[in-house]
């Protein structure tokens, strides 16, 4: 049974402590205009070295989610060096989103040539061929979009491969890779997990994120 709700209201959180979860979570998105506005409205100090890191990660996920893949690539070499060397598959994740753009702008031989250039090497390695098989598949639709791939073109796929790009930089520079924020939606999963198994017939219902949002 869940906990009586009137219970919360004893409990006291410290202002400045969910300031600063809001706030790691805006730097770990680069909401770099919210932040200046929390941080104005709340007194709360950001070092300039970080604001100057979030910027250029946000132009990095921009070009990414954009479809200007090449340049996310170079600005992240620049900025992380060495990252996507020693990371092969998000490596291939930036580079197909450059050959499903050429895709989607009907330049299939130049799609063909770069994909021979740039995405045959990875065939050379077991996990990433089905992957391979799936992109390349793309050039055998004259509507690649009403294939059964057509999620490789959608803003989610590009979000998706952002999102770990993002996880990675931030890795690398050895910063946490996920927010405060999402560490204590990990957090309450795990503990409404543990509870579920140790109550067992009488166990709480799965977290739900928006459940609690709604509550």
């Amino acid at each position: 049974m869940d906990a009586d709700p009137r219970q919360y209201e004893h409990i006291k959180i410290n202002g400045k402590d969910s300031h600063n979860i809001i706030l790691s979570y805006l730097i770990h998105g680069c909401f770099k205009d919210t932040v200046e506005s929390l941080v104005a409205s709340t007194g709360l100090k950001v070092p300039a070295a970080q604001l100057e890191d979030m910027e250029k990660r946000k132009r990095i996920l921009h070009f990414a989610i954009n479809g200007n893949a090449l340049d996310a690539i170079q600005l992240t070499e620049q900025l992380s060096p060495d990252l996507l060397e020693n990371n092969k598959g998000l490596l291939l994740d930036l580079l197909s989103l450059h050959f499903i753009e050429l895709i989607s702008s009907k330049k299939c031989t130049e799609a063909l040539e770069f994909a021979q250039v740039k995405l045959t090497p990875f065939g050379k390695v077991q996990k990433y061929v089905e992957k391979l098989e799936d992109f390349m598949a793309l050039l055998a639709y004259e509507e690649p979009e009403k294939s059964p791939m057509f999620h490789l073109l959608s803003l989610e796929y590009r979000q998706h491969v952002a999102d770990d790009l993002n996880k990675a930089i931030l890795a690398h520079a050895c910063t946490p890779s996920y927010s405060g924020l999402e560490r204590i939606i990990q957090q309450a999963t795990v503990v409404r997990q543990c509870l579920t198994e140790e109550l067992g017939k009488d166990a709480l219902s799965p977290f739900s994120f928006k459940d609690f949002l709604k509550s």
